[in-house]
């Protein structure tokens, strides 16, 4: 066990892969002013907009007061909004605006090239199979 080959090792390669490309991610999107805690609550508004602010901090893993000061900064630059829940008024609810747009499809160009430069090389028949495995790993561990 100590002398494994951790090049070769399953779960050290998914962190490592994840890293670089959040790093290289952070480096590309530097651009637009947005650190990467910023650009991930981004990234999770557009994929599931108008979530409660608890919501987001659990799937975001962070604390409440950790993000709501994120909530802050994003709402200053004009780019999300809080609102009470209609039938909870303790509970506030997330909303990308429309004046996050342009920055959102900037992110997503500078994703689907990062993702382009990631995969070269790949075919697209074990591209897909990649996403199928990394699909049935995410099964298995829910």
């Amino acid at each position: 066990m100590l002398g494994e080959d951790l090049s070769r090792n399953f779960g050290f390669l998914l962190h490592d892969v994840a890293r670089l490309m959040r790093t290289a991610y952070d480096r590309r999107i530097r651009r637009l002013g947005l650190t990467r805690a910023q650009w991930w609550v981004l990234t999770h508004l557009y994929r599931g907009n108008g979530v409660t602010q608890s919501e987001l901090a659990e799937t975001l893993e962070i604390e409440p007061p950790s993000l709501g000061r994120l909530l802050d900064r994003l709402e200053a630059k004009g780019w999300v909004r809080r609102e009470h829940d209609a039938k909870d008024r303790r509970v506030w609810r997330v909303h990308l605006t429309e004046e996050v747009e342009p920055a959102l499809r900037t992110m997503r160009t500078i994703a689907a090239e990062l993702r382009r430069d990631a995969l070269a090389g790949i075919s697209a028949a074990e591209r897909e199979r990649f996403v199928d495995t990394l699909l049935a790993i995410k099964e298995n561990l829910r």
